[in-house]
C-alpha cells in the first residue's frame, strides 16, 4: 500500500505527463503549418458531433424567440412613452 505522499506525487506526475503531451502536440501542429485537408477532416468530425434540431423544434423555438423579442420591444416602448409623458408633466 502506497503512502499518502507517494500517491500525490504519482498523481502530479501523471498530470504533468498529460500536460507535456498536449504541449508537444501543439508544438508539432505549429511546426507543420496549416494543412487544408487536416482542417476539413477536423471540421467534418466536429460537425458530426453537432445535434441538429428537428424541423418542428426549429419552428417552435423560432416562434418563441420572435414572441419574446416582440414582447421585450413592446415593454421598452411603453416604458419609454411613460417616462416621456412623465417628463412633460414635470418640465
Amino acid at each position: 500500500m502506497a503512502k499518502k505522499g507517494e500517491a500525490d506525487v504519482k498523481g502530479q506526475k501523471e498530470v504533468k505527463d498529460t500536460k507535456d503531451a498536449k504541449e508537444s502536440k501543439k508544438v508539432e501542429e505549429a511546426k507543420s503549418g496549416f494543412n487544408p485537408s487536416t482542417f476539413v477532416q477536423g471540421l467534418k468530425e466536429e460537425l458530426d458531433k453537432v445535434v441538429w434540431p428537428s424541423r418542428q423544434q426549429l419552428i417552435s423555438e423560432s416562434i418563441a424567440v420572435i414572441l419574446m423579442v416582440t414582447l421585450s420591444a413592446t415593454i421598452i416602448y411603453l416604458v419609454d412613452n411613460f417616462f416621456g409623458w412623465a417628463a412633460k408633466q414635470v418640465f
